[in-house]
């Protein structure tokens, strides 16, 4: 029997084998009821009069309903708007607004949130309310919202007609300025159309993925990689367990339980699981474990060794953005023999140019492009933003603003944002290095590194540490985490100053929102 290379094929091939497991309570959703249920929901979409590239938006915590609202998207030719469960209404409702979704469904754990964005959205036109849960318990709607569940159960689950392969719409974190719609360019074929597929799941097969997988997503579902990875095991027949929020001691459990073959992680959990003393982190049967992946943030050389020394061979890194402009990886035995690199390149071919646009040598840190056949994404309502992504001489090489090298053998090592740079004295200074270094200190939790303005030097290198549990800040520790630096990094990199902070404003995908920082830091020098 051919292949399936979609969700239809698989829901008549093996309809009863879970496709989606809630890792806490096992709650599932099977293949059959995951095909049906996305279809109703399809057709729900259709009769609103969405159409193939038009978007409508999901504010969710993780749960299992949203994996069919995913998949609505993907067979209807529709771009799903992942909204950021933790953003304020004012910034959900911008992104809803700026993307002109049409329809929105939300959930009633999100009842605080969707309430006051019900105002806030005026151009929506439908707004759906999913249960708190999925085992027959029903909510009443919130004013301004439809249960979700008898909206979708007026209509049949059968597929539509006419599907289109569709996809998923990101909005950037606006770590570094106002949060930008990231639309990825779609083929328009059917969904079941397996050269379309083919790049979706390149990656995942990159780190043998099949239909026996059975993957971990720890992070939430409406980042680019958690999301995608997710639907992507569907599209090989494989299962995927999510947790409804990260804990160290649940993660490993979860791999024990559900018997997990591939996961996906981010260096800030890799560093809270080390941080687990020696009785917890080896009291859990990992013999299932094949593929442990991490993205997102970058990760300090020294943890990654210990996390391979712990796990074995199996810890696989990717190097890549929302805007799916080009990827890189590496394996484990490349990591080890080159510490700091994030692999070759898989998708595109590497660029690395200065800032007129001048191709750099191994060894040089410039701007990192890809090279790809076409313009591989656009941002939404911003042709500047667009343009500026591009090449000065080639529109189809494009970056996301990283900065790194590529050594003799074309592998990439990267440096950090230049929007992070901090020139001090004429010297530049990346905050990366010095963040690394201090990201196993016993004494630290979490770590940012920033520039301040100085009346000397332009500016100057603040330390902001989040202690660990336990540790007191004081000036004789701000001392001892400057001394511990020494050797490590340059001397001109040495934090002038440390503060320290109750809580690292990161958000829940591993990135830092170091715009916070800068902005309350810059607030204080101009009072």
């Amino acid at each position: 029997m051919k292949q399936p290379t979609t969700l239809r094929g698989f829901a008549a091939l093996q309809p009863d084998k879970p496709a989606v497991i809630e890792a806490e309570t096992g709650l599932a959703i099977s293949y059959r009821e995951l095909d049906e249920r996305s279809n109703r929901l399809s057709r729900l979409l259709h009769a609103q009069g969405l159409r193939r590239g038009d978007r409508f938006a999901m504010v969710m915590e993780n749960h299992l309903r949203c994996f069919e609202v995913a998949w609505a998207a993907l067979r209807s030719g529709l771009l799903l708007v992942t909204v950021n469960r933790y953003l304020t209404p004012a910034e959900a409702a911008y992104i809803v607004n700026d993307s002109d979704a049409r329809v929105v469904v939300s959930s009633r754990a999100m009842a605080e949130l969707a309430g006051p964005l019900t105002a806030l959205m005026p151009a929506v036109e439908r707004r759906l309310m999913v249960d708190s849960a999925v085992d027959g318990a029903v909510d009443s709607a919130i004013d301004g919202w439809e249960p979700y569940e008898d909206a979708v159960a007026a209509f049949a689950p059968t597929p539509l007609d006419e599907e289109w392969l569709g996809g998923l719409m990101f909005y950037s974190s606006g770590t570094t300025g106002q949060p930008k719609g990231v639309v990825r360019a779609l083929a328009a074929v059917p969904p079941d159309d397996a050269a379309a597929h083919a790049l979706r799941v390149l990656m995942p097969r990159r780190f043998g993925f099949d239909g026996d997988t059975v993957y971990l997503s720890t992070a939430p579902l409406y980042h680019a990689a958690p999301m995608s990875y997710a639907t992507n095991v569907h599209v090989l027949g494989g299962t995927t367990v999510f947790m409804r929020r990260f804990e160290p001691l649940a993660a490993l459990a979860a791999i024990e339980r559900w018997r997990v073959t591939h996961s996906q992680w981010v260096p800030t959990m890799f560093i809270r699981l080390l941080k687990l003393d020696e009785q917890q982190r080896h009291g859990f049967d990992l013999g299932s474990h094949r593929a442990a992946i991490h993205a997102a943030a970058p990760c300090p050389p020294e943890v990654k060794r210990r996390m391979i020394d712990w796990w074995g061979p199996i810890v696989g890194e990717y190097y890549g953005g929302s805007e799916a402009n080009g990827i890189t990886v590496i394996d484990s035995a490349e990591a080890l023999q080159r510490p700091g690199s994030v692999g070759r390149a898989l998708l595109g071919t590497l660029r690395i140019c200065d800032e007129s646009g001048a191709e750099l040598p191994a060894g040089q840190d410039g701007l990192i492009y890809f090279e790809r056949d076409a313009l591989p994404f656009h941002y939404h309502k911003d042709e500047a933003k667009t343009r500026a992504a591009q090449h000065p001489q080639h529109p189809n090489w494009t970056t996301i603003g990283d900065i790194g090298h590529v050594d003799a053998d074309g592998f990439l090592y990267l440096t950090d944002r230049a929007s992070f740079m901090i020139i001090s004295g004429g010297v530049n200074i990346y905050p990366q290095a010095v963040e690394n270094a201090l990201a196993l200190h016993p004494a630290v939790a979490d770590v940012a590194v920033i520039g301040v303005p100085d009346d000397e030097m332009g500016e100057a290198v603040k330390a902001i540490v989040e202690p660990a549990d336990g540790v007191l800040p004081s000036p004789e520790l701000a001392a001892a985490i400057v001394d511990f630096l020494r050797g490590k990094v340059a001397r001109y990199m040495l934090p002038k100053s440390v503060d320290f902070i109750d809580r690292m404003p990161r958000l829940p995908t591993g990135k830092l929102y170091k715009k916070a920082l800068r902005e309350r830091y810059a607030a204080r020098a101009a009072a």
